[in-house]
Parts: C-alpha cells; sequence; structure tokens
C-alpha cells in the first residue's frame, strides 16, 4: 500500500493525516527514526523528571518508549482525533500518567512556561512544505507557540531531515529571539526506513533551541553543530556557516548511499575534516575497478598514501588511481592522501580512526563483519616537513615543504595550496643534510612537536640534480642547437620566462660556463622563495626581471635591428586560471601575435621550448597548429606518467634532425656534460629524453 503522499502540500493538511492514520491502523509509523536510533540524542537533551509536550505525536511509539524507560510526564497532542482516539485506547491501561490531547499546536491551550521540553519528530518538515507566505505565517504561529509554552532554560528538540528551507527558517526565528542554536546530527540515512524497503536520501538531524531570558541590546548568536560520531560540538560564526556544515553533511550522506547501491559512478571525491577545527584531515578519492572479477574477498580496500607522495600520478591522477586499483585486485579502492598542517601518530592511528567512515563507502554486496584490509607502501606513513608558509598576491596560498622520497632521499616542494597535488618546483637535498631533518624530526616527535614547525636544518641543496622530468625533457632540447658539443665553449644566451624555485635556470648556469641567463618572473615572491629555500642565488652572468613575460617578450621585440636576441628561449609558466583546459602556458603566451615576437627575438638557428600541460585534446590541436604557423619545425616529446609534453620549436625546416642524428647529439652532450665534473648524476641520459620525441 502506498501511503506516500503526492505531493508535499499535502503534509499540511488535516484530511490527508485524518486519511493516512485511518489506512495505516495500529502500526506504529516512526518517520526519522525508531527509539533506538533516537535515544542517544533524546537522552542528551532531556532530563527523566522534566515536563515534556510532544507536538504533532501521530501513532509513533515514541512516547511509549520514553516513558517506559523513566520519562513519564509527558503529554501528546495532534490534530487528527482519529489518531488521538486509538493512542489513548492503547495507552489507558498501561501508562496511566500519559496523556493523549487532540490539539492545534498553532493555537494551545497551555499556559505560558508549561514544559521543560517540546519534542518535535518530523513536525516542522510536515508543516514547512514550501516557503509561501501563507505557509511561513502558520510556522510562525507554531514556533511562537512552542516558545510560549517553553520556560526559560527549555528546549525544543526537533526531528528534521534540515532541508535548506526548514533550517533557515527555524534557526532564523530562535536565533532571532536571543536563543541558543545547535544542530546535532542524530543518524545516517541509509540505516533508517520509511516503508520496508524505502529509504531516506537525507541523514536525519535534532534541533536543539535553547530558551534564554532576553537581554535588552544584546546581539550575542549562538550557533553550533553536533556532528553523530562528536562528543561535543563545534561553534560556528554564523546562520550561514552552519547551514553550510549541514549541507556538507547531507551531500556526504547522498554520496555513501548512491556508492552503497552502486558501482561505477566515476571519479568521486570528499574530504573528511577535523571534527574540532573543521579543518580537512584526510583526502579519500574512490576508485572503482572493472577489471577486476568479483569473489569473497576482493570487495573493498583502503589505501593510504604515505605523506609527500600524493603528487605522483599513481596517487595523484585519476588515471593512475585506476591503474593502482586494478593493479591491488579489489573492486572499490579508497585511496586516502593525508594533510599539510595535521598531526598523524603512525598508521595503526590512522587506521582505528578511519575505520568507522571509510565503511560507509563500501560496495553493495560487501558481506557482513568482512574485514577491510588497509594497504600502503612501505608500511609507514612517510616523512614530510612544512618549511615554510607564506601568501603571494599573486600566487595565492603556498607552502614550502621538506619530503622523503620512496629512494629514501629527502626533496624540498614548493606547492601553491590552490592547486595541492602539483609540485611546482623540487630539488633534491644533500643526503647528509637530509639524514639530519630525518633524524631531528624523529627526535622533535617525541616531543610532540607540531607538524608544520620548520625543522631548522640549513638548506643544502643537490643543485647536479633535477627533480621534474620535463625540465630534464627542456635540457635535452640543447642537443638540438647545431655544434651542441661545443656549448661549453661557446657563448650561450637563454632567456628563461617562469622562476619558480630557480631549478632550470641555476641548473643551466651552473652546466654551461659560457652560458647567460635571463629569468623572467611576474611574482616577486618566487624570487624570495627560490633565494632563501632553493639555493637559488644571481650572478653577472645570470639576472632575474621581474615583469610579466608578455610584456618583457615584447618590449624586447619592439627593440628593431638592436634588439637582444636569445639562443635558447623556455617557457615554464603555469595558468592561474583553474577553469581553463590549458593549465601552462596561460593562454596568451601561444598567441599569433605574441608567437612572432618570440621568433624575433630568437636566433636564427635556436631553439624555443615551451612546456605544454593541456588535457583539452582540441585546444591541444590548435596550439601545435599557431606553433607551426610560426616555426616550421616542430618536434614533440611527451613526459611519461605526466600530462606535460616538450615542444621545441626552431625556424629553420630543413634539415630535419633523423631519431639517429639527434641521439648522437644528444649523446655527445651527455659526456661533455659528465666530463665537467660537477656531479651530473648518472640517471640523466639525455639520450632517453630524445628516444620518444616525434617531429610534427
Amino acid at each position: 500500500m502506498n501511503l506516500l503522499p503526492k505531493s508535499s502540500k499535502e503534509f499540511g493538511s488535516v484530511e490527508y493525516w485524518e486519511k493516512f492514520f485511518q489506512l495505516r491502523g495500529k502500526k506504529a509509523f516512526e518517520w526519522y527514526g525508531t527509539y533506538l536510533e533516537l535515544c542517544g540524542v533524546l537522552h542528551k537533551y532531556i532530563k527523566p523528571r522534566e515536563k515534556v509536550l510532544v507536538i504533532g505525536c501521530g501513532n509513533s511509539e515514541l512516547s511509549e518508549q520514553l516513558y517506559d524507560v523513566g520519562y513519564q510526564d509527558i503529554v501528546n497532542i495532534d490534530i487528527s482525533e482519529a489518531v488521538i482516539k486509538q493512542m489513548r485506547e492503547h495507552n489507558a491501561s498501561r501508562r496511566p500518567h500519559m496523556s493523549f490531547l487532540k490539539m492545534d499546536m498553532m493555537q494551545m491551550e497551555f499556559p505560558d512556561a508549561s514544559f521543560q521540553v517540546v519534542l518535535d519528530k518530523g513536525t516542522l518538515d510536515a508543516v514547512l512544505t514550501d516557503e509561501e507566505e501563507k505557509t511561513l505565517q502558520q510556522v510562525d504561529r507554531m514556533l511562537a507557540e512552542v516558545g510560549r509554552v517553553l520556560q526559560v532554560g527549555g528546549r525544543y528538540l526537533c526531528i528534521s531531515l534540515a532541508q535548506a528551507h526548514v533550517l533557515k527558517k527555524a534557526v532564523g526565528h530562535f536565533a532571532g529571539e536571543g536563543w541558543m542554536v545547535r544542530v546535532h546530527q542524530v543518524a545516517n540515512s541509509q540505516d533508517q526506513v520509511l516503508e520496508a524497503e524505502h529509504r531516506f536520501s537525507l541523514p536525519v538531524f535534532a534541533f536543539i533551541m535553547t530558551k534564554f531570558r532576553p537581554v535588552p541590546g544584546s546581539a550575542l548568536q549562538i550557533f553550533e553543530l553536533c556532528a553523530q560520531e562528536q562528543g561535543k560540538p563545534v561553534r560556528l560564526e554564523s546562520a550561514e556557516r552552519l547551514a553550510e556544515a549541514v549541507l556538507e553533511r547531507q551531500q556526504y550522506a547522498w554520496l555513501c548511499s548512491q556508492l552503497r547501491r552502486k558501482a561505477g559512478l566515476g571519479s568521486v571525491s570528499l574530504d573528511l575534516c577535523d571534527g574540532d577545527t573543521g579543518e580537512p584531515r584526510y583526502t579519500l578519492h574512490v576508485v572503482d575497478s572493472s577489471t577486476v572479477k568479483p569473489s569473497r574477498d576482493n570487495h573493498f580496500a583502503i589505501f593510504i598514501i604515505p605523506q609527500g607522495r600524493e603528487t605522483e600520478w599513481l596517487f595523484g591522477m585519476e588515471e593512475g588511481r585506476k591503474q593502482l586499483a586494478a593493479s591491488a585486485g579489489f573492486r572499490r579502492l579508497v585511496t586516502v592522501a593525508l594533510h599539510r598542517g595535521q598531526q598523524y601518530e603512525g598508521m595503526d592511528s590512522i587506521q582505528a580512526e578511519l575505520s568507522a567512515r571509510v565503511m560507509e563507502l563500501a560496495p553493495a554486496g560487501m558481506p557482513a563483519q568482512q574485514q577491510v584490509p588497509f594497504l600502503s607502501v612501505g608500511g609507514d606513513i612517510g616523512i614530510r616537513t612544512v618549511q615554510h608558509r607564506d601568501c603571494s598576491p599573486m600566487s595565492g596560498d603556498f607552502v614550502v615543504e621538506d619530503v622523503q622520497g620512496d629512494d629514501k632521499h629527502f626533496f624540498r616542494r614548493l606547492i601553491f595550496l590552490n592547486n595541492r597535488n602539483v609540485v611546482q618546483s623540487e630539488a633534491r637535498l644533500l643526503k647528509d643534510v637530509s639524514h639530519r631533518a630525518q633524524k631531528k624530526r624523529k627526535k622533535d616527535r617525541k616531543k610532540q612537536r607540531p607538524a608544520d614547525t620548520p625543522d631548522a636544518v640549513p638548506a643544502a641543496i643537490d643543485k647536479s640534480y633535477l627533480c621534474c622530468e620535463h625540465h630534464k625533457a627542456m635540457i635535452a632540447g640543447l642537443a638540438l642547437l647545431r655544434n651542441s658539443e661545443l656549448l661549453l665553449e661557446t657563448p650561450l644566451a637563454l632567456l628563461v620566462v617562469g622562476l619558480g624555485g630557480g631549478s632550470l635556470p641555476l641548473f643551466v648556469h651552473d652546466h654551461f660556463p659560457k652560458s647567460c641567463v635571463d629569468a623572467v618572473e611576474i611574482d616577486p615572491s618566487m624570487l624570495e622563495v627560490a633565494t632563501q629555500w632553493f639555493g637559488f642565488s644571481q650572478s653577472d652572468r645570470m639576472q632575474v626581471h621581474i615583469a610579466d613575460g608578455l610584456d618583457y617578450v615584447t618590449s624586447l621585440a619592439r627593440g628593431g635591428e638592436a634588439r637582444l636576441r636569445y639562443d635558447v628561449i623556455m617557457f615554464d609558466v603555469d595558468s592561474k586560471d583553474p577553469t581553463l583546459g590549458m593549465s601552462c602556458p596561460p593562454p596568451a603566451f601561444v598567441d599569433q601575435a605574441f608567437l612572432q615576437n618570440v621568433k624575433s627575438i630568437l636566433t636564427p638557428e635556436g631553439v624555443f621550448i615551451l612546456n605544454l600541460v593541456c588535457r583539452d585534446s582540441g585546444l591541444k590541436d590548435s596550439v601545435l597548429a599557431g606553433l607551426k604557423a610560426v616555426f616550421p619545425l616542430l618536434y614533440v616529446r611527451r613526459i611519461e606518467g605526466e600530462v606535460n609534453e616538450i615542444l621545441f620549436c626552431q625556424l629553420h625546416p630543413e634539415p630535419k634532425l633523423a631519431a639517429p642524428e639527434l641521439l648522437e647529439t644528444a649523446q655527445a652532450l651527455e659526456r661533455t656534460l659528465r666530463g665537467l665534473g660537477r656531479g651530473w648524476d648518472d640517471t640523466y641520459v639525455l639520450s632517453d629524453m630524445l628516444k620518444t620525441v616525434q617531429i610534427v
């Protein structure tokens, strides 16, 4: 039998509820949860000796069960004569001290301050079906009556789905009266039943509105939220922030219900926040693998990403996580990234903290009581030390942090927090300093030192090592210069647009003794970061110009015959607009008119090298076509496991270097660099960087 109303407006009509209870008969209708599901919050906010008024009681067993555990001073009212008669007959002999009265809650007949608690289970939701003027007037009368019959210090305890318009009205009304407002999450929707097979898609909340004595002239308003799993409420600064926090929990409950019902929802991610501070603590990505055949033990697993490794392709990109899930052999894998500024005691404590929460993301069909494995790399949570935090007017909040790689080396990274999974710059620390940093961190952990306190270990950057694969490819592009084996002996003029941590221009400066490098950086904060934290320094052969790269190149191009020309021009510039399909470079840097300016300051046999990060295939094709229109010879080098592609652009269309010739020149350049004795790392094989280069 379908007893659900056809439209929400029916909730507010006397006729609907009369028909509802006549059809339903004596079977209790436990809308928004049973006593067992609600007793925790009810016992928290109602004392056994208090006088309780239940409005819109219906035929719920909630009052009876409260009575049976010691709450005996209970008065129940409802607008339906049928249900009041039914409940009187049912309880007359069993619960003689509990009364049931037919009464309109908008015109109650009780004296002022008659009760210490008014309990409302779904009644406000039933009345407040829309925001039309007539409905709002009815709700105003109802809430005014609730306030009138409550004593000072009394509580209006309303069980609700906390839909946005209901929350706004209830909070606005009582906050305006100077009452304390608390919202307490009491149950998860997936555990509650409307009718056997019907489930809520929203969690249930309790509004606890505490009546304070009016204070003339006082504007104090108190808003609190208490999540189901928390022991203490969190104070929020405004009604708007309270509404946002409730919405976040509703969205999470909806997501959990969807994940339980079906797999393959696409890319699903969410943050789990610290209950006391509201700050993100874990970022979860849910990955369903269609290639894994189901078995008894491969339903679900949790993968903890060690600190500092969340930026790696396998963990930080959707395709990488899919590969991880398939190789792990689980139908559903949840990857967990740990946030900066949060303290973690170890893998066991993280597992204990996450166990209950992540089980809400389990797939349909997983057997009850099945153990869910927690996986990781290397068995520990990794090491990450935030050395510096700041905010740039141009780049926003950023951090400089030291992390331990999978080879036990320590690396220093620059991260813009508006894109926390992208490493803007990276440098390897020398081993002795890395070892001291690790020992010092272990020692400080015993002192319970905050996670983001600087290590105070002097920076010692390994300048011979390029961390970024795309930087290695850009250096390999120097093999495209004619007479590249003589680069150490002849002057080489380079322009690098985009400084970051300074590793790319610094590497050129240190390894090519005849080079002169101009670096252009729009953000002065980045020069400070590069100098203080990444071992960068200027010299008579390397100067940094604080300017917009567009303006700098355009100004040089307007110099006519006297304009400065470069043998190599490198663009490594990120876009600040996250809505674009191309995050590097900004579109203006590949505009046809601007590319003509680049061409005009490049020597005839020079090479223009561009770091391209573009996920939009149509936009990428357009960029390549535009480059070809200006530079007849175009090579593309794709970076394996990354979105980056390095474009090598030259002016002379002939002769095109065939692959064997290109490898020979690269190998000659490698031999020359190794001969410098500057600690050139043997893992750098420029020829490898050019093996997969394609001529467009």
